[in-house]
């Protein structure tokens, strides 16, 4: 894997038919997913779980690369096999989460600048030495009464661009994930506003930190109706999608990566096959970089138990089978019930 060139890399992790599992939760993040699902918070439920889907009986059908944690990229399997070892013997290409969240920008509390860039270089060559060869950065839009502002989106996109350049200096390939957060009541229209308006700040950053296009992945949101407010076809995302991305996202990126954000299991995978098949003359490849989208059926069946580890694999390798046929435009919601 070393020897390969950025753009190689990045074409592998959007090879047809795969997507990526994001299981990057922060050590808080997964101690309240597992908390919640009934399961004791501790650092061998974080490996038990994550082991749970790097060693599903053929996931690497369905899977091109994995983001993990810092916590998770030093853990082993159970038969000693450091994870990122364990991925890569599979042909699963590991990738690790850098940025350190986020905290209030300063000014305009409502929103959030996402920190981490001190002392990347360094922590990006470690990553390198540990098996790594992807990495991801998230940004978070929020959209509300007056934001977000120009600052803020502004100043999370030339972070976004600090972070990519730096990545590609350390021979790792970059994601840049620019969320426009599905929180509140706006409107779908309000969603493609805010995301061509991100984006197009986002490739400008890009541009001026001399960023390859060809070794980066672009980690967006579905241009999609909000939480609270009314919901709309996957036809309907699917056009302000790929219109948006036209108007804004360069064809020389080397693929487009969805994050599942709030949409459950069924509408993430509804939602990406109508994209997939409206955008068959886009220049990119589309697929997926789920988390809660791959895991949340799995978990549920897990429940923290050995003995249901086999029953919550076959979920987990069940709706990925399922997130790989609308990465091809080939899903079905009658596979569902099957």
């Amino acid at each position: 894997m070393s020897e390969l060139s950025l753009a190689v890399i990045a074409k592998l992790l959007v090879t047809p038919g795969k997507g990526i599992l994001a299981a990057d939760e922060s050590t808080t993040s997964i101690g309240k997913k597992l908390i919640k699902a009934g399961v004791q918070d501790s650092v061998e439920n974080h490996r038990l779980y994550r082991e749970l889907f790097f060693t599903a009986p053929g996931m690497e059908d369905y899977i091109s690369g994995v983001i993990m944690y810092d916590e998770t990229i030093r853990q082993i399997a159970d038969d000693g096999t450091p994870f990122p070892k364990l991925l890569s013997g599979l042909g699963v290409i590991p990738g690790i989460k850098v940025d350190l969240g986020v905290k209030e920008l300063d000014g305009s509390p409502q929103e959030k600048i996402t920190i981490g860039l001190e002392g990347l270089d360094e922590r990006l060559k470690e990553y390198y030495t540990l098996g790594s060869r992807f990495a991801k950065w998230r940004a978070v839009i929020t959209i509300g009464e007056g934001i977000p502002t120009d600052n803020c989106i502004r100043l999370n996109m030339q972070t976004l661009a600090k972070y990519a350049k730096l990545c590609q200096l350390n021979q790792i390939v970059p994601i840049v994930e620019p969320e426009v957060l599905m929180d509140g009541n706006h409107t779908i229209q309000q969603c493609y506003e805010v995301t061509k308006k991100t984006l197009a700040v986002l490739f400008e950053e890009l541009k001026l930190a001399e960023v390859d296009l060809s070794g980066l992945l672009l980690k967006p949101n579905m241009v999609i109706y909000s939480l609270e407010g009314d919901k709309v076809s996957s036809l309907a995302v699917a056009e302000q999608t790929i219109k948006c991305f036209e108007e804004v996202v360069p064809k020389e990126v080397a693929g487009i990566v969805f994050l599942s954000g709030g949409q459950s299991e069924v509408e993430a995978c509804q939602n990406l096959n109508e994209i997939v098949k409206q955008g068959k003359h886009a220049p990119w490849r589309f697929t997926y970089s789920f988390g809660r989208g791959l895991q949340n059926s799995a978990l549920a069946v897990w429940a923290g138990k050995a003995e249901n580890v086999e029953k919550a694999q076959e979920a987990f390798l069940n709706r990925a089978s399922l997130d790989s046929a609308a990465s091809l435009g080939e899903y079905d919601s009658s596979l569902e019930i099957a």
